[in-house]
């Protein structure tokens, strides 16, 4: 058990750590990526405001057939692309949540920039 702990411990200290650095405005939000066990979210967030620009997750209808894997994190990163281009914001800063830069994290960035969206 205190392995489990120790690690949800580190993850919190990363979150921390990552979060004091960056903030996200209307014009450069806050991409912030969440993953569930069997789920991606992602979320386009002006911190100055507290608001929700845009987001995707998994568990949309257009989404159904996608899984927690890296070409599910690179769909949801082009689909998070499109929904910022259609709210003209063509910039934003990204919060890796904690999480490490690999795998689907990674994707989910990957996909972003490949539609065109800058970080």
């Amino acid at each position: 058990m205190d392995r489990l702990k120790d690690k949800w411990h580190k993850h919190a200290q990363r979150k921390r750590r990552v979060r004091k650095k960056i903030q996200g405005t209307s014009e450069r939000p806050r991409l912030t990526v969440f993953k569930s066990h069997k789920n991606i979210s992602v979320q386009a967030i002006d911190d100055t405001t507290g608001t929700t620009l845009a987001s995707v997750s998994t568990l949309e209808k257009e989404l159904a057939g996608v899984k927690r894997s890296v070409d599910g994190g690179k769909a949801v990163g082009n689909i998070i692309a499109e929904r910022l281009k259609k709210a003209n914001i063509k910039a934003v800063i990204f919060d890796r949540n904690g999480y490490h830069y690999h795998g689907i994290v990674k994707a989910v960035a990957d996909g972003a920039r490949e539609s065109g969206l800058k970080f």
